[in-house]
């Protein structure tokens, strides 16, 4: 079993979400740097998103091939189980697909000239790539590293099979041809856990179902007085930016 997943899917996901930009919960604005690539201004990566489409949605950046691995994959990073809803069903997919046509996703907000040479982790990220050009060459390299090892594409994998690739991506054990395993997986466990929690305004968090899961109240003006209760619910549930309400 990989280690990303807990015995409780809500115990990870409420441990998951100390590593999440605050930018990425209520929408605020979070100065993003080169050493946390997940953060950025205005949307959680710096998109200035309209209200998000539903149904139909096409995407923007990812091919058929690349739009069926990011389906498969954030599908076992995050299913769906009784205690919520699954990546799928929140929309992470068409959230991902959207921040890739941000700044953020192009690395304009990065320092992007070399030398690029990989150093200690103090350092944070030193490669060349931008997040586009990781997804880009990461989903072909696994697809590559699938294909010759199972016959198959990630996507047409089963379950467990899926689990185990993405717990070789996660411990670096996989040799992929253009990106680090473990450098491809984080940015995916990111922008996966990025999309479960943003405002629903970025196109995932559909129906606010992760702030619900975990409690959290949204982009509601006050909620001081349930801070220090010790764990107790938040009684009113959350709110969205644009005021919409479950």
């Amino acid at each position: 079993m990989p280690e990303f997943p807990l015995t409780s899917r809500r115990g990870f996901l409420r441990s998951a979400i100390a590593l999440v930009p605050a930018g990425t919960l209520a929408g605020c604005d979070v100065q993003h740097n080169a050493s946390n690539p997940s953060a950025s201004t205005s949307s959680p990566n710096g998109e200035n998103s309209a209200n998000p489409p539903r149904a139909g949605y096409k995407p923007r950046f990812f091919d058929a091939k690349e739009w069926a691995f990011v389906h498969a994959a954030v599908d076992r990073l995050i299913p769906v189980d009784s205690e919520g809803p699954g990546a799928i069903e929140a929309g992470v997919p068409e959230f991902i697909d959207r921040q890739m046509d941000t700044p953020y996703a192009h690395g304009a907000l990065w320092y992007m000239h070399g030398p690029f040479q990989q150093g200690v982790p103090e350092l944070g990220y030193q490669l060349k790539l931008v997040p586009r050009d990781l997804y880009r060459l990461g989903i072909a390299s696994v697809n590559a590293y699938c294909t010759k090892t199972y016959t198959k594409t990630f996507d047409a994998l089963d379950a467990a099979t899926r689990d185990t690739v993405l717990g070789a991506l996660e411990k670096g054990g996989v040799d992929l041809a253009d990106v680090p395993a473990n450098v491809f997986f984080a940015q995916l466990l990111q922008n996966t856990r990025e999309g479960y929690f943003c405002d629903p305004i970025h196109g995932g968090n559909r129906d606010m179902g992760g702030w619900k899961m975990i409690g959290f109240p949204g982009a509601r003006a006050d909620f001081m007085d349930f801070v220090n209760q010790n764990g107790e619910a938040y009684p009113y549930g959350p709110v969205s930016i644009e005021g919409k309400r479950t």
